[in-house]
């Protein structure tokens, strides 16, 4: 029964069937999975065929232990990864300990018109159980009239044992294809961890 919401509007009797076509169907483009690599890209797939494309990010553990987990993206076939991005950030977080908890904007965890690598989890811990998984969505990527809006939540263990909810959006100011995205760590490798990429019909 995929996409059995999409069609389900006006409907008082409870969830039904998407008709042949209907959206919601989550469709696998690759899988990588990290063995202490200094990033990981997604280079292919990435074209007009879906509006929205999800990545989902699994345990995702660096190598040295306080650092951030960040992505960025490119056009055509280039590799800077450098488009300029606008960007909120804020989280919600809570010590092991119970000795804290708060609820905060981020202001130097944003972007403003930056070409920086966009920020996704803070001082992420390298202990065991420490690491980091969430979700990225980009809207229409292949855009060549709007920019490309992004939203990503994040769920991380960090370095001082308290556990951070992320929550961040903004969009890449350009009206060009984004074609590829590359995720890397502040500093070191990402040492162990799986992102999966996914387009939504």
């Amino acid at each position: 029964m995929s996409g059995i919401i999409a069609q389900n509007s006006g409907r008082h009797t409870g969830l039904v069937k998407a008709s042949s076509g209907g959206g919601g169907v989550w469709n696998l483009i690759e899988t990588q999975t990290a063995s202490s690599d200094s990033t990981l890209d997604f280079t292919s797939g990435i074209d007009d065929t879906y509006d929205e494309y999800v990545f989902k990010l699994i345990n995702i553990h660096p190598a040295t232990d306080n650092v951030n987990f960040t992505f960025q993206a490119d056009t055509g076939t280039n590799t800077s990864y450098n488009q300029t991005i606008t960007s909120t950030y804020f989280n919600a977080f809570h010590y092991e300990n119970d000795s804290s908890t708060s609820l905060v904007y981020e202001t130097a965890k944003d972007l403003a018109q930056s070409t920086s690598f966009q920020m996704l989890g803070r001082r992420v811990g390298n202990d065991n159980d420490q690491q980091i998984s969430g979700t990225l969505k980009i809207f229409n990527p292949s855009s060549s009239v709007f920019v490309k809006h992004f939203m990503a939540i994040m769920n991380e263990a960090h370095y001082q044992d308290n556990l951070f909810n992320n929550y961040i959006a903004g969009y890449f100011n350009t009206t060009t294809a984004l074609t590829r995205f590359q995720f890397k760590m502040s500093s070191d490798e990402i040492d162990a961890g799986t992102i999966s990429l996914y387009g939504i019909s």
